[in-house]
């Protein structure tokens, strides 16, 4: 059966994302503007510190969440079997990639059901962009994406950047807040609303949280360019769009400690019960603690994942998560914090220059 033209783009963004750098050039995150407060008297025992907490109503012994990255063509099957068989391992969340392509068809259905049969006990979430929200039905559609993964929770992902550079970009973003809200109140699985990598404003978190959506995953700029993806992918494209247009959005977005910074300051301000996730450019245990005291309560990271995966493998991928989690487990216990609470409110000055 031949490749419909959403299947290829799914493989195309994922060949660049491996193949190419994707980076950001002239931005980062921001987390290595931030440091800790030692605490030379933590009075605790680092036996006592627990990394454990809840997401989608399911527990995690980690507040880590492998995010949506995969599905829609042949080759996502094996990947997304990897991912949810690391997941179930380690007691970690997944996200997959977009579901747009197994609306279209079934062919690749398997390459998103896969998860849930290799890891029946993590949290899984389902993921579709914003526009779609906006085709006649899309709320059984949905429905039907959610039953194929028996989905937790569902995210809708806002990509504006990426579709007004995609050459088949859906640009028409008009009515996405009041399809949402419909979605917020219909939906019987929470939703996670996403950027994909030029974040989250706190004008945008206020109309989020007024409709109650019930996670906000701030993928801020700093990690991986989705501009740049597209950029790159042009070259595939038969619709050739001018490069010099395009290169000049290769690092729009708000770097990830800023979209962090005004999501969390909107919630603990106006009171919201939102909960924050961050993502964008998190490198280390350190920047996962770091994104805590500003106010995440999970952190999902994608790019550097599927790296370690498909070049080194399983095992090479294990011990990086491991690497991470006594990084994260070191700052709590150096900061005399035995919660992810206490994390959060632990203090970060700013590096002087």
């Amino acid at each position: 059966m031949k490749k419909s033209q959403t299947s290829l783009r799914k493989q195309q963004h994922i060949k660049i994302a491996l193949q190419k750098d994707v980076s950001y050039k002239s931005k980062t995150a921001g987390f290595e503007n931030f440091e800790f407060k030692h605490n030379a008297l933590p009075e605790i025992d680092a036996s006592e510190v627990t990394t454990e907490t809840k997401f989608l109503g399911k527990e995690l012994r980690f507040p880590l969440i492998i995010g949506s990255m995969t599905g829609g063509y042949a080759e996502a099957k094996r990947i997304n079997k990897y991912l949810a068989e690391i997941c179930a391992e380690k007691k970690l969340a997944l996200g997959v990639g977009s579901q747009r392509q197994a609306l279209e068809d079934t062919q690749f259905h398997s390459s998103f059901s896969i998860v849930r049969e290799v890891s029946h006990d993590i949290p899984v979430f389902g993921n579709i962009g914003a526009t779609e929200l906006l085709v006649p039905n899309a709320i059984d559609s949905i429905l039907r994406l959610v039953e194929l993964i028996k989905a937790d929770g569902f995210a809708i992902h806002l990509n504006p950047l990426q579709e007004f550079l995609q050459p088949e970009g859906k640009t028409n973003f008009r009515g996405v807040l009041k399809a949402l809200e419909k979605l917020v109140q219909l939906l019987p699985v929470p939703i996670i609303v996403k950027e994909i990598g030029a974040g989250i404003s706190s004008s945008v978190a206020t109309s989020l949280a007024s409709i109650g959506v019930h996670y906000i995953d701030v993928a801020g700029a700093g990690g991986t360019s989705w501009a740049g993806i597209e950029i790159l992918r042009t070259k595939f494209s038969s619709k050739r769009i001018q490069q010099s247009r395009i290169n000049a959005f290769w690092d729009w977005g708000i770097p990830t400690v800023i979209a962090l910074e005004e999501v969390a300051t909107i919630k603990k301000m106006q009171g919201y019960s939102y909960r924050i996730i961050a993502s964008g450019g998190i490198q280390s245990g350190i920047d996962m603690a770091k994104a805590f005291a500003l106010g995440a309560d999970y952190v999902s990271v994608a790019r550097p994942i599927l790296k370690i995966l498909i070049e080194n493998g399983k095992k090479e991928l294990l011990q990086l998560l491991e690497q991470w989690e006594y990084e994260f487990r070191g700052v709590m216990f150096l900061t005399g914090s035995r919660t992810l609470e206490q994390l959060q409110h632990q203090h970060l000055y700013r590096k002087s220059k």
